[in-house]
């Protein structure tokens, strides 16, 4: 088993954080578009570990986008799914649960782009 590393993602406006941070935003918008690198395996043979996803805050989450969301105050990146009016989000790889969610205000971004670092050409697009 790995070692669960955490990656923080910061607040859009100034805030403290654990009254030790101080984070500006520089001016940007909550709707700013962000990019995370993909840690582990639980997304393959889509994603694999390294490569950067690009995410959509204000992008339209239907059943079967990538996504990342807040699940009991940890995010995750993975792939909804809409049943029978229940949000869920599961892993590609089939040895990690599927994941309930309160619902569509849980999901943080849209993935809307998938790139390989180092690589100019390797992208994928997902609008």
């Amino acid at each position: 088993m790995t070692e669960k590393k955490i990656i923080p993602i910061w607040p859009a406006a100034k805030a403290k954080i654990e009254g030790q941070v101080e984070v500006d935003d520089g001016g940007c918008s909550s709707g700013e578009p962000f990019a995370l690198m993909v840690l582990g395996g639980m997304m393959e043979p889509e994603f694999t570990e390294g490569d950067i996803i690009v995410c959509e805050p204000d992008g339209v989450a239907r059943d079967g986008s990538f996504v990342v969301a807040q699940v009991d105050g940890e995010y995750y990146f993975r792939q909804l799914q809409i049943l029978e009016g229940g949000w869920y989000i599961k892993a590609l790889n089939p040895n990690h649960p599927t994941l309930k969610l309160t619902g569509p205000e849980a999901v943080v971004g849209v993935v809307i782009l998938k790139k390989k670092p180092g690589r100019r050409k390797e992208q994928k697009s997902y609008v």
